[in-house]
């Protein structure tokens, strides 16, 4: 594996930003994301490459959170150095040199204020290669079906950290599903259950972040 692909990607997996960034301690004073992303693409590394390496990271990140080896600081911190490598990248994102893998539609339904695990799903599915379009938090129902009838294909995401808010999912992936019948809908949240998603027509649950990569990554392959 190319040195360059490898150092990258662990910086992702550690959240090692740039070389200023002094987390995580063990990698104070040394390069980080950001000058070894720019360091890969001046050498004329492909940017599907950089791109890789991101996702390698993020993947690795993901998995050790799902895992309980690292927290919600550390998966951010992940997403923080993915973000800057995507930055780079995206000019060749809007000259077509990198493709993304898909749309993925994601916000916090209305009523719910909550946004950490909704970026932490939106932020660690970027990294995974996913187009991402944040809606934000307290979104109602019409900006849901304004968004999915804008992505056509995509795949929407619907977040909620309340019991009081969570029964306003249902509502959403029923309008959806009669109005976009192939639009596939993954939910989230704490008080949720894959049970829960069954009954109100979702097609996945997702307890973590790393969770809605795999569904997400499953439909392309």
């Amino acid at each position: 594996m190319n040195s360059n692909f490898e150092q990258i990607a662990t910086c992702i997996e550690r959240g090692k930003v740039n070389k200023n960034a002094p987390y995580p301690p063990d990698m104070k004073g040394q390069d980080g994301a950001d000058e070894l992303a720019r360091a890969a693409l001046a050498a004329a590394m492909p940017a599907a490459e950089v791109l890789e390496a991101c996702m390698t990271g993020m993947r690795c990140a993901g998995l050790k959170f799902s895992q309980n080896k690292v927290f919600t600081p550390d998966l951010l911190m992940a997403a923080k150095a993915m973000k800057t490598v995507m930055a780079q990248l995206k000019p060749y994102f809007q000259s077509g040199a990198v493709k993304p893998k898909g749309t993925f539609v994601i916000g916090t339904v209305s009523g719910d204020l909550h946004d950490i695990g909704k970026n932490l799903v939106a932020m660690t599915v970027e990294g995974a290669g996913w187009e991402v379009v944040d809606l934000g938090i307290d979104i109602p129902i019409d900006k849901f079906i304004a968004a999915v009838k804008d992505h056509p294909g995509c795949v929407l995401g619907l977040s909620a950290l309340l019991t009081t808010t969570m029964t306003g999912m249902e509502k959403i992936a029923k309008v959806i599903k009669t109005m976009y019948p192939s639009t596939r809908i993954i939910v989230g949240g704490a008080p949720l259950s894959k049970e829960y998603a069954d009954k109100i027509g979702a097609d996945a649950y997702s307890p973590d972040p790393q969770g809605a990569v795999e569904y997400l990554n499953s439909l392309k392959g």
